[in-house]
């Protein structure tokens, strides 16, 4: 239990301080750029309201306009082809915002079937990680024991296998997003990796130009692959990396657990020899060898040793057991201990 509670603590620290570290990077990298988008911006506002001779009330109006209008670029965001892209979006948890319900009903609906969607997803893509860490153990085996090596397949390597695969399908998929969305390669990997670890900024969405959802039907169909078999494979990574941590957890408590039984045990027996030596003298019986008049053979003498109870003591390591013989040796004149439970 105490070494969980320690692990338990180490993650925590870990955690918090991953987190100030990451804040201190962000705000190093990014805080000079957003004061000099934001006046930049301003600067914008102050050449259009003066160049249309508009007031800023009618400014705030158009920017909300154009801001309303940017879904419609991608076509019917809820015909069916948008809506099964929308409930995609929802029961993966990536959430672009690009496209959410706007009517009371539409609300309501979409937080009761995020409620059941959700958990079916993670199982269906867990059972799907399960299975395909199944299948890679396999081909994996099998190639081992074509090469004459030890078939035996660990959790590292199918770790690695996971990462492998994971790798390339955001590199192809950043390739193909880049032709179609004419994005540069380097956004195309940013958008593949925070939209299959689900993080879903909603910066950069595919499908949002062109009425896609409607005239790119071969696009919509690779857009939703990518996206469920990508999360099938960071699915099998991260069931393995959990299950790797739950098995250090659950050796652990067996660990603690045995080292409580072997406590438990050791206690018992001496507080079992206590109760039944009270009152009780003891006699030890100390063996000597010693040769015989003759000088041919040797012979045991035994000699008892009264014990009165106040002089006994119980060692505290009845349940550690030596590896080796404790009365080994070969001195012709050794004194033995031979009744270690001497009360008669």
């Amino acid at each position: 239990m105490k070494r969980q509670n320690v692990r338990t603590l180490s993650l925590i620290v870990c955690t918090l301080t991953y987190l100030l570290v990451g804040a201190a990077v962000f705000d190093a990298l990014e805080s000079e750029n957003e004061l000099l988008q934001r006046a930049q911006v301003e600067d914008a506002k102050k050449r259009i309201i003066d160049k249309y001779n508009i007031s800023v009330n009618d400014y705030n109006v158009l920017e909300s306009i154009i801001v309303k209008s940017i879904p419609h670029k991608a076509g019917h965001q809820w015909r069916f082809s948008g809506a099964f892209y929308f409930a995609t979006t929802v029961i993966t948890t990536i959430g672009y915002g690009h496209s959410t319900p706007i009517t009371i009903g539409g609300k309501t609906f979409c937080m009761f079937y995020a409620l059941a969607g959700i958990p079916l997803g993670l199982v269906m893509f867990q059972s799907i990680g399960e299975r395909l860490n199944t299948f890679a153990a396999r081909v994996l085996k099998c190639c081992k024991q074509c090469f004459g090596k030890n078939p035996t397949v660990t959790h590292i390597d199918l770790i690695i296998i996971c990462s492998g695969l994971g790798t390339f399908l955001i590199a192809a998929g950043a390739l193909v997003f880049h032709i179609y969305e004419d994005w540069s390669y380097f956004d195309s990997l940013y958008y593949c990796f925070v939209t299959l670890t689900t993080i879903g900024f909603g910066d950069f969405v595919a499908l949002q130009k062109d009425g896609a959802l409607q005239n790119r039907p071969e696009y919509v169909v690779f857009s939703l692959v990518f996206i469920l078999f990508g999360l099938t494979v960071i699915s099998a990574a991260m069931n393995l990396l959990v299950l790797r941590f739950l098995t250090l957890n659950t050796e652990d408590e067996k660990r603690d657990l045995r080292e409580a039984k072997l406590a438990a045990r050791g206690l018992m027996s001496i507080n079992n020899l206590q109760k039944k030596n009270s009152g009780r003298t003891g006699k030890l019986l100390l063996l000597r060898n010693r040769k015989s008049s003759t000088g041919t053979s040797s012979e045991t003498e035994e000699t008892p040793i009264n014990v009165e109870p106040d002089t006994i003591s119980n060692c505290s390591c009845s349940c550690y057991q030596l590896p080796y013989n404790a009365y080994q040796g070969t001195s012709e004149m050794r004194q033995r201990l031979v009744n270690l439970s001497p009360f008669q």
